[in-house]
């Protein structure tokens, strides 16, 4: 009954009137200071409401009597202009009374409901309320509590490896009023959603029926109801929108398919076709060549199926992946200060710096944004030098295959092939990891996220979180792994070429790039003077001495990286199987 009786007392008071529990004093020689006060003996809750209610109704008497003494003949036509804006204004105050008092008749207004509407942003949400509902800001004079950057286009995802244009475009201001303090975030989220949809073209609007408009007036928690059922409208439709119409768990597994290497036969046959052009440095390359070469790659194999595949292009870097690494300061490099002082190779060629790209179109850059898009080609380029790696090597081992018929047992050959084998292991152990125990797992539980995720922030939070556990379980940000590791990848590939040279200047068998499928060859290969190739493995004591060379620095590679292995595998379990594998290379020399 107390509650009723306030209530009706402050709907006088907000239009400078007392009421039975309300009064009015004014201070002995101030007119511009108006004080409100309610009587002691009302519950002190209500007390508190009432007094967060009073400078309103102080404001209003001092500018009703403003208007009223400026509107006087005496003060000129500029105060008397004024004076009539400022009733304007206060008309629309009465009206806003008005509805409130018609609302407390009908017994729908609250004391809490009276303290809501009251706010001095209220009118100003009311006639925000096309941001909500439609994803539209409509603030020439910058008073909304969303700020809106329009110098920040969709267009730049693509580009902006900080993807500013989703967290800056829209964001909130600093001076949020408390009672939206815990709603804030979710408007603010709400109109994003929305905005996305008209960026696509589509006019959507959240469904609105009359007891649900922010604009009516009703009890004071309808209002937490009206923005919750708008959010999840607008994140729905945007789910709905981006996963069925823009296809994007197919884009993700096309790029899987190229960027994570998932379809190899492309790869093989690029490989191939694009050796001589990959050997050149990487300021001689033409990038143009190597997309044509692509191309002939992409429709010669599996991947003309597949109808994403000409969104893949192709680019040359700067810089090796290691120094790729050290310049991307938001990822969570182990040891940064180490990737700093890394050792840029002397010259650098095409398969060190070659790598694929994709083009995303909006709304799919929100999620498959820059950022997103330099993660997977810094996981492609390091499978990619693995690949060529293991390529070498294999090449190496067939041409040790193809002298098998030699009596080489206790020679030279013998113990190369031995050293082959056990390169091989380690380049092979390493790219299973990869693919077998990183990305494939990870990637299924991303896919299965990704299918019951409830709005686009959550499909982005569980992208970017596979991505960036893809890149620390492939070695990636881990330096002093990482160094090891491509120390042992140079010199395997340093023990191929030569291994390839010594044994091909002596025996008669096509060069790799004669091969028309960029194969060794998987037969015998026949001497022209068998004698005299024993006499160059076994005699020259220069190839004996490379050989040991090669074999002593490859195995004391592998004893520093066992340990460092074998520690970081307790501090990061993923590391358990290739540190088993790892710490098994070696043992059959």
């Amino acid at each position: 009954m107390l509650e009723l009786i306030l209530i009706d007392d402050l709907l006088f008071a907000l239009v400078g009137i007392e009421g039975r529990y309300i009064s009015i004093k004014r201070v002995h020689g101030k007119a511009d200071v108006v004080s409100f006060q309610v009587d002691a003996s009302m519950d002190l809750a209500l007390q508190e409401l009432a007094k967060r209610i009073f400078p309103l109704c102080g404001s209003y008497l001092l500018i009703d009597e403003f208007v009223e003494s400026r509107s006087q003949f005496k003060h000129g036509l500029v105060n008397h202009a004024f004076a009539a804006a400022l009733r304007a204004f206060l008309l629309d105050y009465q009206a806003m009374v008005a509805q409130l008092e018609h609302q407390f008749r009908l017994r729908r207004l609250s004391i809490q409901g009276l303290w809501f509407y009251c706010q001095v942003l209220l009118c100003l949400i009311c006639c925000r309320a096309r941001w909500i509902y439609e994803g539209v800001i409509d603030d020439p004079y910058g008073e909304f509590f969303i700020a809106e950057n329009k110098s920040l286009q969709k267009e730049s995802l693509t580009q902006d490896y900080d993807a500013k244009y989703w967290r800056q475009r829209y964001s909130l201001k600093k001076d949020i009023p408390s009672f939206l303090a815990n709603i804030a975030g979710t408007i603010l989220t709400t109109g994003k959603y929305l905005n996305v949809m008209r960026e696509c073209g589509y006019n959507v609007q959240v469904p609105v029926s009359e007891n649900s408009k922010l604009m009516t007036f009703g009890s004071n928690h309808q209002y937490l109801e009206c923005v919750k059922a708008a959010y999840e409208f607008a994140s729905g439709e945007l789910l709905s929108l981006i996963k069925e119409k823009y296809d994007l768990i197919g884009k993700l597994r096309s790029i899987k398919h190229y960027l994570l290497l998932d379809q190899g036969d492309f790869l093989v046959h690029f490989m191939d076709i694009a050796r001589e052009e990959l050997l050149k440095k990487h300021d001689e390359i033409s990038v143009e060549k190597l997309q044509s070469l692509l191309d002939l790659a992409l429709r010669t194999t599996a991947a003309a199926a597949d109808p994403c595949h000409e969104d893949l292009t192709c680019c040359v870097e700067r810089a090796s992946v290691l120094k790729g690494l050290s310049r991307l300061k938001d990822l969570d490099i182990k040891n940064v200060s180490h990737s700093n002082d890394l050792e840029e190779p002397i010259s650098i060629t095409g398969l060190e710096t070659f790598s694929l790209s994709y083009k995303i179109q909006w709304p799919l850059s929100i999620v498959i944004s820059r950022k997103a898009l330099t993660k997977y080609q810094l996981i492609f380029r390091f499978l990619f030098h693995c690949k060529h790696v293991e390529r070498q090597l294999c090449g190496a081992w067939q041409m040790h295959q193809g002298v098998r018929a030699l009596n080489s047992h206790g020679t030279a050959i013998s113990r190369s092939s031995l050293l082959c084998r056990s390169m091989l292991r380690f380049i092979n152990s390493l790219l299973h990891y990869l693919t077998f125990e990183v990305l494939e797992p990870n990637w299924h539980v991303m896919h299965g996220r990704l299918q019951t995720a409830k709005s686009i922030d959550e499909v982005i939070q569980h992208h970017d979180f596979f991505l960036d556990k893809c890149l620390k379980e492939c070695l990636l940000l881990l330096p002093e792994l990482i160094q090891k590791v491509e120390k042992l990848k140079s010199l395997c590939l340093q023990y191929a070429a030569a291994t390839q040279w010594l044994i091909s200047s002596s025996i008669d068998i096509p060069k790799l790039d004669e091969q028309s499928d960029g194969s060794f060859g998987s037969g015998k290969l026949k001497s022209k003077n068998p004698s005299q190739v024993q006499k160059v493995m076994t005699r020259n004591s220069a190839v004996t001495d490379s050989i040991l060379k090669f074999e002593r620095e490859f195995n004391a590679e592998l004893q520093t990286l066992r340990p460092i292995l074998s520690s970081s595998s307790q501090a990061e379990p993923y590391l358990t199987h290739l540190a088993q594998w790892i710490l098994g290379v070696g043992n059959d020399q």
